[in-house]
């Protein structure tokens, strides 16, 4: 029997004794999560900074700091977010207790990416142990350092049997992939996503798979070319171009190129110095792998700003291409690394036809101050987000679902959605053996009459919780009408007593 044979073995049965059931389990789970994080901050950026070259501030930032948002958010809503859902009734159950009620999956598979090692491994967890299921976490092979970390301490603050960690490379995560699962997480490339949703398949485990592509940007010749380079520029270089919700190219007049590349190369100068390979707070390609497949990218294309390497330290500077058509090398695939490619179009209606004869990407870009515009791209194209006037920030809202669509990926995740993803939504109906007068009229012998108040007892649906709310408003308005009675009544005898009063007190003055 192999290791991860026997890891998912343990888990299911540590699951099968009913720990993760009760919330207070759950809470102190996530609050030991949650001191993990504040305890190892330092071995983690330190891992990160291994791996990607990434600084420690960078590491709170882009890591941590979201993490620990989620974790807490968590904390506060579990009993909310865990409780029966009452549903809208029809006059045949309107006595009934109706509701949804949702409950652990069982054991779930979680499998990280590198780019973001912490984070895109860590969220999906927290939903996890929310939602009351037992999860096996394989961390990438890739960013080894944090993979490390990450087995070794994880288990010093979480339950080992229920949220065990296995490393690994290729052969680890495919032995991993043979087990039963309820449930696989996966976050990474779309080629990869095709090969963990055949392996549920042979199990009919449900998977989301948050995968990527290419984004694409487009810049409104009107809006204000300074402001929305300066945000794309942010959003690209980033983490060296390793996001997968990072603009990947930008479509914009030819009128504005020249003025688009030059804001970048302002921005560029801003953010990182002249001498961006000694800036702190620019990163490194993960490997030399990657780091090849990102230079050659960029034959055809010509370097407008940038195009600066090292292979001895994985560094690509930060590099803007013109001179490039939906034919070129690095319109092929997405480019996860600090190429930025500008694609001319004659407009919005060019740009919308662009992205809609590729793969729907994770995310649109728009920038414009064109509310019109930006409804019309939202109303014309179709990704997994969309973002107007900014880059990356849609995914520090947890109360959006964050997610793909077609090759961009499926299902979703952060905040309540995480919980819901990783939960089974149990439909309940409790009925009460009474009123079978009523029942009778769906046992046979089935007659036009019984046909007739089948379909007004079955279509008719009743709100209950709207019927509640009119019902005090009803009950208040009555209380208020009563109220207001009793004021004018005890106004009207104050106001005779004080007429009167004078007769009382001097009978004889008048």
């Amino acid at each position: 029997m192999s290791r991860e044979q026997l890891v998912v073995q343990r888990a299911r049965k540590s699951f099968h004794t009913g720990k993760t059931k009760p919330l207070e389990y759950r809470v102190h789970q996530l609050k030991s999560l949650l001191r993990f994080i504040s305890d190892r901050r330092r071995d983690i950026a330190d891992a990160v900074k291994r791996d990607l070259g990434k600084s420690e501030h960078g590491t709170e930032l882009f890591e941590t700091l979201g993490l620990e948002g989620e974790i807490k958010l968590a904390i506060e809503k579990l009993s909310e977010w865990a409780a029966p859902r009452p549903v809208e009734k029809n006059l045949l159950t309107i006595t009934d207790e109706v509701y949804v009620q949702p409950e652990p999956l069982g054991v779930v598979l979680i499998i990280g990416a590198w780019n973001y090692p912490w984070a895109v491994t860590l969220q999906p967890l927290v939903g996890a142990i929310a939602a009351g299921n037992a999860a096996v976490i394989k961390p990438s092979e890739v960013s080894s350092h944090s993979a490390k970390v990450m087995e070794e301490l994880l288990p010093q603050y979480l339950d080992k049997d229920l949220y065990p960690v296995v490393t690994g490379g290729v052969s680890e995560t495919q032995e991993l992939l043979k087990q039963r699962f309820d449930h696989i997480f996966y976050t990474g490339s779309s080629v990869v996503g095709k090969l963990v949703m055949e392996a549920a398949a042979r199990h009919l485990t449900p998977v989301t798979l948050e995968l990527g592509g290419k984004s694409p940007c487009y810049i409104d010749k009107n809006c204000d070319i300074t402001v929305a380079c300066r945000r794309i520029t942010w959003g690209k270089f980033v983490n060296c171009g390793q996001t997968c919700i990072a603009p990947d190219y930008v479509l914009c007049e030819p009128s504005v190129q020249s003025r688009v590349v030059e804001e970048i190369n302002k921005s560029i100068k801003e953010f990182y110095t002249d001498n961006p390979k000694t800036f702190e707070d620019y990163g490194r390609i993960i490997n030399q792998r990657h780091f090849k497949r990102v230079m050659s990218l960029m034959e055809g294309s010509t370097v407008a700003v940038g195009g600066d390497s090292d292979e001895s330290q994985c560094y690509i500077g930060p590099t803007v291409l013109k001179d490039v058509t939906g034919e070129s090398k690095v319109m092929k695939e997405e480019i996860f690394g600090p190429l930025l490619p500008i694609i001319t179009v004659s407009g919005v209606e060019e740009a919308i036809q662009f992205i809609n004869e590729r793969e729907k990407p994770l995310v649109v870009y728009v920038f414009s101050n064109d509310n019109k515009l930006i409804k019309r791209v939202i109303a014309e194209t179709s990704s997994g987000a969309l973002l107007a006037n900014d880059c990356l920030v849609h995914f520090t809202v947890s109360a959006l679902p964050f997610g793909g669509v077609g090759n961009s990926g499926m299902g979703c995740y952060h905040g309540r959605h995480s919980f819901d993803q990783l939960s089974h939504l149990r439909s309940c109906l409790i009925k009460q053996l009474k009123m079978e007068g009523i029942n009778s009229m769906r046992y046979p012998p089935h007659t036009a009459k019984k046909l007739g108040w089948a379909r007004f007892f079955l279509l008719k649906h009743v709100n209950v919780c709207r019927l509640r709310r009119m019902a005090l408003l009803a009950m208040f308005t009555g209380l208020a009408a009563f109220v207001v009675k009793v004021w004018l009544s005890a106004t009207s005898i104050i106001s005779v007593s004080q007429i009167t009063s004078p007769l009382i007190l001097f009978p004889y003055d008048f």
